[in-house]
């Protein structure tokens, strides 16, 4: 990577940090060259604050650090874009962003996801989804199954709204399924896109 520090007379760069599974914007630094070097060499996001005159380390006084997944950049080799997982809120005012966006994935699916791992927590007498995960695996792929033959059954009627809410009722009982043996919808994907990809 050869950012061109020399382009701006303070020798700093725009560095965007960008959400790397959400890819929700979650701020924008500035980096020199040190402090580009310092983050490729901890891991951790690291820029040049203007106000102290000094690097600073994301998360250094309140630990939501930003741990660095990949940088990239821009055309002009001006401008970085830095992709990280944040370790809590980002914003100095206790938001998910600096813009005050919730840090969650615009993909629905993605967000159930997350929703199904709190539920999965919650005591079984106030969530359907714990007192499922309750039973064990073998009730939530009978559930799974359950809810395939319904679909099946729907498909040979002309009813839309029962088909499409038995469809419903299976992707969200597959999403449970999947999450009960550990992975996530996303690991599924990988699979999916590396099939097409040959």
């Amino acid at each position: 990577m050869k950012i061109d520090f020399n382009k701006y007379a303070d020798g700093l760069v725009p560095a965007i940090v960008q959400d790397y599974d959400t890819h929700k914007v979650l701020m924008l630094g500035f980096m020199n060259e040190e402090a580009l070097h310092r983050t490729e060499q901890t891991g951790k996001v690291t820029f040049y604050s203007r106000s102290k005159k000094r690097l600073w380390t994301k998360g250094e006084e309140s630990g939501n650090f930003l741990e660095l997944k990949s940088m990239a950049e821009d055309c002009d080799q001006d401008t970085l874009l830095i992709k990280a997982h944040p370790k809590g809120p980002v914003c100095h005012t206790g938001a998910d962003t600096c813009w005050s966006e919730r840090n969650h994935s615009d993909n629905f699916l993605v967000y159930l996801e997350d929703i199904i791992r709190l539920r999965k927590q919650a005591p079984p007498e106030d969530s359907y989804v714990s007192k499922l995960f309750a039973k064990g695996i073998n009730k939530i792929a009978q559930k799974v199954g359950e809810e395939a033959v319904e679909m099946v059954i729907e498909a040979k009627d002309d009813n839309t709204e029962l088909f499409l809410n038995e469809a419903a009722d299976l992707l969200f009982h597959y999403l449970l399924l999947v999450n009960a043996k550990g992975h996530n919808l996303q690991d599924v994907i990988d699979i999916l896109q590396k099939r097409h990809s040959k």
